[in-house]
């Protein structure tokens, strides 16, 4: 009995967490806008009868996905936020990477201490640590004011509202996400492993190319799906740093629920969003699998 309670505990947390949210997301999304409580139609009324249920789907319908492929809002979005996903998770990689080695190749009294460093900006909000970029990277701002102080430049920059400050609050925020996976990895990898490569005649970075990054693979894919999937749905980092020139689906989808009200709309958009995002789920699930059984 326990057992059977403990297999079936997830599922029932997968269906009232994800399933139920997303076939009301779903029915919304089927819906029409309408101007009462709640902002669209149809309602389901269960006292009808059976009547009253196929009378509710029969008004269901896909113009509000039929409408997103009309206009070219939607699907820039949709292709600029893959962009910005995509490049942000190239641009964490390179910089993650290295840290993490460091840290791993580290002595071991030390490492606590780096990691502790790496979580250290969770202890903060989120939403705090994304309004301090907007004070470093305006043109009054400790960046623009260090480099006019050393010289570098003779008039502020044009920092803040652009997709420059978008790339740096996501690289910022989400650098934990890499660092943490690939400094796993590493911290497991033998160096007797390295030592062998040496002894076979490699130098040190051959024996990097060919003994540390590929044994560090599983690390690198985890921290890439981590960034970019909540990457690809963010909305705060551009609406604070990116201004109004900056497209992404995260934050059409909150202007359609909160300033539009079409309800309707948003949440076409959410799904086809979530549909998107189930591919790098799915993938980065098998590779957690092909870990397990390589480990197992």
């Amino acid at each position: 009995m326990r057992r059977t309670f403990l297999i079936a505990l997830p599922y029932i947390w997968l269906l009232a967490l994800f399933l139920v949210p997303f076939a009301i997301v779903l029915k919304i999304s089927l819906s029409d806008i309408a101007l009462a409580r709640p902002p669209y139609m149809p309602q389901l009324d269960l006292t009808g009868g059976l009547a009253a249920v196929w009378d509710f789907i029969t008004q269901l319908d896909f113009e509000n996905f039929v409408f997103l492929t009309s206009d070219d809002l939607y699907w820039k979005a949709y292709l600029s936020s893959l962009k910005i996903a995509a490049l942000s998770t190239a641009i964490t990689l390179v910089v993650g990477y290295p840290i993490a080695y460091a840290m791993a190749r580290a002595a071991k009294e030390w490492r606590p201490t780096l990691l502790m460093l790496v979580i250290l900006p969770f202890w903060t909000s989120f939403l705090i640590r994304v309004y301090s970029w907007m004070g470093i990277l305006s043109t009054e701002g400790v960046l623009n004011q260090f480099l006019i102080g050393i010289g570098a430049i003779s008039e502020p920059l044009q920092i803040l509202n652009t997709q420059t400050a978008v790339y740096i609050g996501i690289v910022y925020t989400y650098l934990p996400f890499m660092i943490l996976p690939i400094y796993s990895a590493l911290e497991k990898l033998d160096d007797s492993l390295l030592e062998a490569a040496e002894d076979l005649g490699c130098s040190r970075t051959t024996a990097f190319w060919l003994v540390t990054l590929p044994l560090s693979k599983g690390g690198v894919i985890a921290g890439c799906f981590l960034v970019f999937i909540p990457t690809l749905g963010e909305f705060v980092i551009p609406s604070l740093l990116g201004g109004s020139e900056t497209l992404m689906i995260g934050k059409v989808l909150w202007e359609e629920f909160f300033s539009n009200r079409d309800w309707p709309v948003a949440s076409a958009v959410a799904v086809i969003l979530l549909l998107i995002l189930i591919i790098p789920i799915v993938l980065f699930q098998r590779n957690e699998q092909k870990q397990r059984e390589a480990e197992g």
